[in-house]
């Protein structure tokens, strides 16, 4: 069976056939196009095939193309995609080696440091990435990697100054003992940034834009540093339910089933981000908790553990935290361990969004948005920030092909357009920001904080800070090493 990440083509040169195949759910970027002529293009970018194909779309994930057979074929079909609902009981340690343990199910620590080139681990200081680095740490020491490149772990963090995420990596790297690199950018940074941004990452998607920028400028930084390699955390919110929203799922059955959802689309959102921010720089991301047998595990417990219940301590992600809770050998402090989540776009500082909703508000009028559903039929956009940058994707990439590779709908919160539903207020307050998850995140848009859930997570999540802007982009780490390969 295929493991690991990969796209890839094969051909056999006797009589010119191939096949063409992507890794189960998309981590590396493909595309396919077809050309009037009859011919058949293969990229892992769209502008590979601009110029030269009638029609293009995303090779979907987990699928092989044969040229002999002219179709695409699943070969990842796993018992999850079904979408019925498992019934395995929780079992914290079982979870737990499912992460760690190589020699039952292997997962990071083996597959994740085969490498022969400088590595370190993205650290925001939330839990997946924190629990990564931990790991990533704990692991190292007496591998070939350690021996190559030093026993000490790299980690790096971005944000702008005073943000949330700056603040718990640092408490995480201090903890951990790691090299950390901590980079700042202003918000006029990222919006210099943004037409760069949207011309690698290929999306008009708004949370992908406000994520991948500020990952963009990151990735930057960190290859300049000579490393070739990240671990990142991708993929842990969509398997356990970890965006705010989860906090309003019905039932157990409408919580898998979004689940699932979620983990069918990461190729067009999450991983593409992480593949692209860093790609564009020659930088590899590897991402751990999408390891084909973790899924396995994670997704055939009883969701009606993964629901978040405030009321009894259990928290979004709570079947993660409490298995690596660990009071004899604890793996991170216990107010990292169960600190709310943060969407990166969030976390990298809250003013990072309203400053470029502000600069969206000054390129697109009222006029421009009344008219938006005639110049963009396929998927409109419904604020003047989405309009900004579809205006520049659609100067990058013209082609209707293009516009249709980026997915759509109503969001709250990372959600899917079906989840909208579970709370009637959500359809008025539209924001893929976490902090549109109102009487849940701890600085929602509009929220009190008088809320039950809200009032429930603040016990067993870290306080939150106010941010500013750094006047100038810096890098700033106590102890900088520079890695060279």
């Amino acid at each position: 069976m295929l493991d690991g990440m990969f796209s890839f083509v094969l051909l056999d040169t006797r009589d010119n056939s191939f096949i063409v195949a992507r890794d189960a759910v998309g981590i590396t970027s493909l595309y396919i196009g077809w050309g009037l002529d009859g011919s058949i293009w293969i990229s892992s970018e769209l502008k590979g095939l601009n110029d030269d194909c009638e029609h293009f779309q995303c090779f979907p994930p987990g699928h092989l193309y044969s040229s002999k057979n002219g179709g695409f074929r699943r070969w990842y079909n796993p018992i999850w995609f079904s979408e019925a609902i498992p019934s395995s009981p929780y079992d914290p340690l079982v979870l737990r080696r499912a992460f760690e343990n190589v020699k039952a199910i292997p997962s990071f620590p083996s597959k994740r440091l085969m490498t022969d080139v400088p590595f370190g681990v993205l650290l925001s200081g939330g839990l997946d990435s924190s629990l990564v680095a931990s790991i990533t740490a704990s692991h190292l020491a007496g591998t070939k990697a350690a021996k190559q490149w030093g026993s000490q772990l790299h980690c790096f963090c971005v944000g702008l100054e005073g943000s949330p995420d700056l603040k718990a990596a640092r408490e995480v790297a201090d903890y951990l003992g790691t090299v950390h690199h901590e980079f700042h950018f202003t918000v006029q940074d990222g919006i210099d940034a943004i037409e760069d941004a949207i011309y690698h990452i290929e999306t008009y998607d708004v949370t992908t834009i406000r994520a991948s920028t500020p990952m963009f400028l990151m990735s930057r930084k960190i290859k300049a540093l000579g490393v070739k390699m990240v671990i990142s955390g991708e993929g842990s919110d969509e398997i356990f339910g970890g965006y705010l929203y989860f906090h309003k799922a019905p039932n157990k059955e409408e919580f898998h089933r979004e689940t699932c959802h979620k983990i069918k689309a990461l190729h067009q959102y999450d991983c593409l981000r992480a593949n692209k921010s860093t790609s564009a720089w020659g930088l590899e991301a590897r991402v751990p908790f999408l390891d084909k047998d973790f899924i396995n595990v994670a997704m055939a417990i009883d969701p009606q553990w993964k629901m978040i219940r405030p009321e009894e301590g259990r928290i979004e992600k709570w079947v993660l935290r409490k298995a690596f809770d660990d009071e004899d050998h604890p793996y991170l402090p216990k107010h990292i361990l169960y600190r709310q989540k943060e969407q990166f776009s969030d976390g990298v500082g809250y003013s990072w969004i309203d400053g470029l909703k502000a600069h969206a508000a000054l390129h697109v009028t009222d006029k421009m948005m009344q008219n938006a559903e005639f110049i963009f039929p396929h998927n409109t956009p419904n604020t003047k920030e989405a309009y900004y940058y579809r205006m520049i994707f659609e100067r990058f990439f013209p082609q209707n092909s293009a516009s249709l590779t980026v997915p759509g709908g109503a969001s709250v919160a990372c959600s899917t357009a079906k989840a909208v539903e579970w709370d009637a207020s959500w359809s008025n307050n539209l924001d893929p920001s976490g902090r549109a998850a109102l009487g849940v995140h701890l600085s929602a848009y509009a929220d009190t904080g008088g809320s039950a859930a809200a009032q429930a997570a603040k016990v067993s999540s870290s306080k939150m800070i106010n941010n500013n802007v750094l006047p100038r982009m810096m890098e700033v780490s106590a102890k900088e090493v520079a890695i060279h390969g």
